[in-house]
């Protein structure tokens, strides 16, 4: 982990099981860190569990209000902001069948709400003329998946806002980057599998390149890392952490192993 040097993080939708890897990966690193969630039983849990210099703030991302209120305590309590995490997100999906207020509440809050939080604590950032966004975007972002309609459209988007705000910001200093979670041990993944890890594991050997899901912690280090001095020359870039799904492609090893033998 890059050591940040007791410099000041929001991460919104913090209150996830990857968002409190991101946290704890940023603690360690001697950073401070306000987790910026909806979820308040959820965000004091990790707090207790963090500890000190972790503060959670209650905060509906819809609203520009609440946002405001999460900046200006933020500020109160550690007197500057230096980084900006987006992982806030919903998975409503219904594909095809999606109504015109499903596609609303989506876009809304995957895309639309981040791009007005990072507008607003950026102000805050701009005036230091250092400092880093980081979007969480996703491989469904990058390929087709069944029964991903909204999500996807989402995520895709949120690859260009990466890339325009990189070059918006590039005068102030602030840089603007993407990751992009593959399979991933988190909440999503464990409901799925009925927490087994084992099962979770089989499944992704035949799509990713590690032949395993990636871990939370491994996605919360390319976050640190892009927040770092260490990734000073990178700006509007993508970054799969995906255990090589993306550069596997849609067959997937074994398979595509096996018709090879036939």
């Amino acid at each position: 982990m890059t050591e940040l040097n007791k410099r000041v993080a929001i991460i919104s939708g913090g209150a996830t099981y990857i968002g409190e890897s991101i946290a704890r990966c940023f603690k360690e690193a001697g950073l401070r860190v306000v987790i910026a969630d909806i979820n308040k039983d959820a965000g004091q849990a990790i707090v207790s569990r963090l500890g000190s210099d972790v503060l959670f703030v209650p905060t509906d991302i819809s609203e520009d209000e609440a946002i405001d209120r999460c900046i200006d305590t933020a500020l109160e309590q550690f007197g500057q902001i230096d980084y900006f995490v987006s992982m806030a997100c919903t998975y409503l999906d219904k594909g095809l069948d999606s109504s015109r207020k499903d596609w609303t509440t989506a876009l809304n809050l995957n895309v639309i709400s981040g791009g007005i939080f990072a507008q607003k604590v950026t102000a805050k950032i701009k005036p230091q003329s250092s400092g880093a966004v980081v979007f969480l975007s996703s491989t469904s972002a990058r390929v087709a998946q069944a029964d991903c309609l909204l999500y996807a459209i989402a995520k895709a988007a949120i690859l260009g806002m990466t890339r325009n705000l990189a070059l918006l910001l590039s005068k102030d200093g602030v840089r603007v980057n993407c990751v992009l979670p593959g399979w991933t041990w988190s909440t999503p993944i464990m409901d799925a599998t009925g927490g087994d890890r084992a099962k979770a594991d089989e499944i992704a050997k035949d799509f990713h390149l590690i032949g395993r899901v990636v871990e939370a912690e491994e996605v919360a280090r390319a976050v640190n890392f892009l927040c770092s001095d260490a990734s000073s020359g990178i700006t509007g870039v993508e970054l799969p952490v995906d255990g090589g799904y993306l550069t596997l492609g849609p067959e997937g090893k074994i398979n595509n192993e096996s018709k090879l033998a036939e």
